[in-house]
């Protein structure tokens, strides 16, 4: 019978089966509360305050603006607002929509690296605190938002053959009918439903072949192409297995997020209820804020559990998934068990 694995962390250092993937994941979540927890709630946290700032900064800079489009709407004969006063919501719509999405790529960005750099020191079972966690995550951000924004635009291309098609579709069915022609109508639709559809299989294809991208940036200290090459020798030949674990992650979080987002509704729906009964016939705002502000607050923090658990755990499990094919490809486990300080192992440990 072969010796046991070593294992110095939350995983045996050999290829691993899918229960020691997902319990590996599981493991470090439940050791490194601080820093996956820690540093994920207070990054998102301080995205939400960037986020309500600028929407205030926004609100404050059009307050003018709207006063004169509400009195232009209160004219029911009155003329149609110029865009001299519509332009200014819309130059703040777009301002708070674009801190909006840079901060939201910076902020998952931060996260991830936190991710990976806690899942070093928890495969080794070294210590990881926040600070510790948080030097070595921030300088391989930029790093990560490159591999993102290079996966997304090599993904945007079979996106752009899906959209080419379905326009071709479209006008050719409008000639179509325009023309009464029911076939030729059909025939365009089942084309661009059919381009739609293939579609899909290489974006998923292109997303599964990159997505160990994120762990050589962190893991090897990979730039943006190397991390994306890296990424595509790891996962050949392992395609399925790195799709279907993945999915499985990503199944796994979103029903735990869904189940306890729904406790929780319910659990603050039964106060709310409670008081609404006192309520009059016609209570004023205040009154109705008071009577389900227990409900907003308890499902705020439901969603805010739900979102923790899908943006920590389906990343670990990634991460994970990368250890597991240079252990598979490249005797990792060997490197992994002299860097935690373990003595020498017998012949067939890994």
């Amino acid at each position: 019978m072969p010796p046991a694995a070593p294992k110095p962390g939350v995983i045996p250092l050999k290829p691993l089966t899918l229960g020691e993937i997902l319990g590996g994941a599981m493991s470090t979540i439940g050791r490194y509360k601080g820093p996956v927890f820690g540093l994920t709630t207070a990054v998102f946290g301080a995205y939400l305050v960037v986020v309500c700032l600028a929407a205030v900064v926004a609100i404050s800079a059009v307050s003018d603006s709207f006063t004169t489009l509400i009195d232009t709407l209160d004219q029911p004969s009155g003329p149609e607002p110029e865009w001299e006063t519509i332009q200014p919501f819309v130059v703040a719509v777009v301002c708070v929509a674009a801190v909006a999405l840079i901060g939201y790529v910076l902020a998952v960005s931060i996260v991830q690296a936190a991710l990976l750099a806690t899942l070093q020191e928890a495969v080794l079972g070294g210590p990881a605190s926040i600070g510790s966690v948080w030097r070595q995550a921030l300088p391989r951000v930029p790093a990560l938002i490159g591999a993102s924004i290079l996966t997304g635009l090599i993904g945007m291309i079979p996106v752009l053959f899906v959209l080419f098609a379905l326009v071709i579709g479209l006008v050719g069915a409008s000639a179509s009918a325009a023309g009464d022609s029911d076939g030729a109508v059909g025939a365009f639709l089942v084309f661009g439903v059919v381009a739609a559809l293939l579609a899909v299989v290489p974006t998923v294809w292109l997303y599964v072949k990159f997505s160990l991208a994120p762990a050589a940036v962190v893991f090897e200290k990979q730039g943006p192409v190397g991390a994306l090459r890296r990424s595509s020798r790891l996962v050949r030949g392992r395609w399925w297995p790195v799709f279907g674990i993945s999915l499985l992650a990503a199944l796994m979080a979103g029903v735990v997020a869904g189940v306890i987002q729904q406790i929780l509704s319910m659990i603050g729906m039964f106060p709310a209820m409670a008081a609404a009964s006192d309520l009059g016939d016609h209570p004023e705002l205040s009154e109705i804020l008071s009577v389900f502000s227990v409900y907003l607050v308890i499902t705020l923090v439901g969603q805010l559990i739900g979102y923790l658990i899908q943006t920590t755990f389906p990343p670990l499990v990634n991460g994970l998934l990368y250890v597991d094919q240079r252990i598979r490809n490249e005797n990792l486990a060997q490197v992994l068990a002299e860097s935690a300080g373990l003595p020498p192992q017998p012949p067939g440990s890994f």
